[in-house]
């Protein structure tokens, strides 16, 4: 009986499509705020109430703005859209790097390079140059470099790697962003909001939301909150997706 409800249990805890369940999110702590003097006046209508001096997020509220999101990002999935996934902070970092690869996105998990999007053409040459050094390794073109060269050029691309190397495969302006903690990635979000680039964002109470075009007030920096919502993106997608294959047949 027990291993029944154990097993149970789990298959509750994994969320297999893009039904917003509350409680859940209560479970990973999607409720938990900064304390009260870090609040930004944009979020304000969305906090429940204020427990030792730290916010508490209306999760009923949250629940809204996430099935908004995840409308959005379907819709994205049924157009075979690209959405660039960017999180740098430490707790985000392995989540976004890893949701985007299952869905064949670009990244950004270690620093958003000014002008990513506002100057991509530039970009765009530094990630066709790692593309290039990486093809030239893998079918043994460096060997035409000297020792030296190939010492000099390693060094370069190991920190081209570091910035590109989840942009890599990004021949065009991505259709949406994803961010991790709009106000960590304020540079991202601001540059989306010049390129017209639609941004999803998942937010805590310390951030401006305003210009953000589907913001999601939750705990941002919780690794289970965030798991939590960047599954619920990825499975909606991935919905949008399945409609564009029956499309394609």
């Amino acid at each position: 009986m027990q291993t029944t409800n154990l097993k149970s249990q789990e298959k509750e805890n994994n969320i297999k499509d893009t039904s917003v369940n509350i409680e859940k999110m209560f479970e990973v702590g999607a409720h938990y705020g900064y304390g009260k003097s870090r609040r930004h006046p944009s979020v304000s209508s969305y906090i429940y109430a204020t427990k030792n001096s730290s916010d508490i997020i209306d999760l009923e509220k949250t629940s809204t703005m996430l099935k908004d999101a995840l409308e959005f990002v379907k819709n994205l999935g049924a157009q075979g859209k690209t959405i660039l996934f960017v999180g740098s902070k430490p707790e985000a970092r392995d989540i976004i790097k890893n949701s985007a690869l299952s869905l064949d996105m670009p990244y950004v998990d270690i620093r958003w390079i000014g002008g990513t999007l506002s100057n991509f053409t530039e970009i765009k040459k530094r990630i066709a140059e790692l593309e290039k050094y990486n093809k030239e390794n893998t079918e043994g073109g460096l060997e035409k470099y000297t020792k030296k060269e190939r010492v000099v050029m390693a060094k370069k691309m190991e920190k081209l790697t570091k910035f590109y190397g989840g942009l890599i495969g990004l021949k065009k302006t991505p259709d949406a962003l994803f961010i991790i903690d709009s106000k960590a990635e304020h540079i991202a979000a601001t540059e989306a909001r010049k390129s017209n680039v639609p941004v999803v964002a998942l937010a805590n109470s310390d951030s401006n939301i305003k210009g953000i075009d589907y913001p999601i007030v939750a705990n941002d920096s919780g690794i289970p909150s965030i798991k939590l919502f960047t599954t619920y993106i990825i499975n909606a997608y991935n919905e949008g997706s399945k409609s564009l294959a029956v499309k394609e047949k």
